[in-house]
């Protein structure tokens, strides 16, 4: 897995203003910046994430992943 594919799983199931993910191949930290967040609470942000990857967070493919979960509102914010 590479961090252009788990961008693209992301986006594939979630709708993004923005996405930036790094990692080694089954670490991952992510910056999701998505309307789709608007009125979610911080789990259920990161519970739509794990929604998009599946089967490959249960089968161990991403061991790991720390998000920061942003609305555009949110995002546009930041410093």
């Amino acid at each position: 897995m590479t961090a252009e594919e788990l961008q693209t799983l992301i986006a594939a199931g979630l709708p993004c203003d923005h996405i930036e993910v790094t990692g080694d191949g089954r670490h991952w930290a992510a910056v999701i910046v998505s309307p789709a967040f608007e009125g979610r609470r911080l789990i259920q942000r990161h519970q739509a994430v794990y929604g998009t990857l599946g089967a490959r967070i249960q089968n161990d493919e991403v061991h790991a992943l720390s998000m920061k979960t942003y609305t555009p509102a949110e995002w546009a914010a930041q410093p």
